[in-house]
């Protein structure tokens, strides 16, 4: 089963800490979100293997959008 990851509010990628074929476990930092001038950790929802990375340092993202996918 694939799971997305996403934030919890609009705001830039500044880090991506992850990438494809790396194994993670829940709550591992994955990402940083800078939002209302703070960065903010963005954390696996579970553990298994990045699948695939949909965003990269600098991109502005929304709650709706996919990070990445852990599987």
């Amino acid at each position: 089963m694939s799971t997305p990851v996403t934030v919890p509010m609009v705001g830039k990628i500044v880090a991506v800490n992850v990438k494809a074929g790396d194994k993670v476990k829940e709550n591992d930092q994955v990402a940083t979100l800078e939002a209302m001038k703070m960065e903010m950790p963005v954390v696996a929802p579970l553990s298994g293997t990045v699948q695939e990375i949909k965003v990269k340092p600098g991109d502005e993202v929304t709650p709706e959008t996919v990070l990445m996918i852990i599987g």
